[in-house]
């Protein structure tokens, strides 16, 4: 199977405010909207996402409203440092601070209006030995 595009669908009451939150911090552009629908890239079309209303004309069975929980998108950036700066600098509030982590990731996230956990990375080498504990035996010969 190709696929020609792959993005979430997320339901919420709340798609303009989602819309704008994507365009004005994270520098996505809308490729279509409507009143019930918005799909929007980044410039370079790496990453897409959407926001469907719930009350949306031709809704796949399925898809309740989005409760906030339970899910993570995770944009990987060359540069997690620039990128926050980039997000500050249009007055979003960032929930978890530029942080260098243990295992291998410097990040930072944040919250869109639909509530979804917007996960900022750039992949750093891990402290040593950290993934040592996690690592399964070599089977025996």
């Amino acid at each position: 199977m190709r696929f020609t595009d792959r993005y979430p669908i997320v339901v919420t009451d709340r798609k303009d405010a989602c819309r704008d939150f994507w365009v004005r911090h994270l520098g996505f552009a809308v490729g279509f909207d409507s009143s019930w629908f918005a799909w929007l890239a980044s410039d370079d079309g790496s990453a897409s996402i959407a926001f469907m209303s719930p009350d949306h004309p031709s809704a796949p069975p399925g898809p309740e409203p989005f409760g906030g929980t339970g899910i993570c998108f995770e944009l990987q950036v060359d540069d997690a440092a620039a990128a926050h700066a980039a997000v500050v600098a249009t007055g979003a509030t960032v929930g978890y601070p530029l942080t260098d982590e243990p295992f291998g990731q410097r990040r930072f996230g944040l919250r869109d209006p639909s509530g979804l956990w917007v996960d900022v990375v750039e992949q750093t080498e891990p402290a040593a030995g950290y993934w040592d504990r996690y690592l399964a035996p070599d089977p025996p010969a």
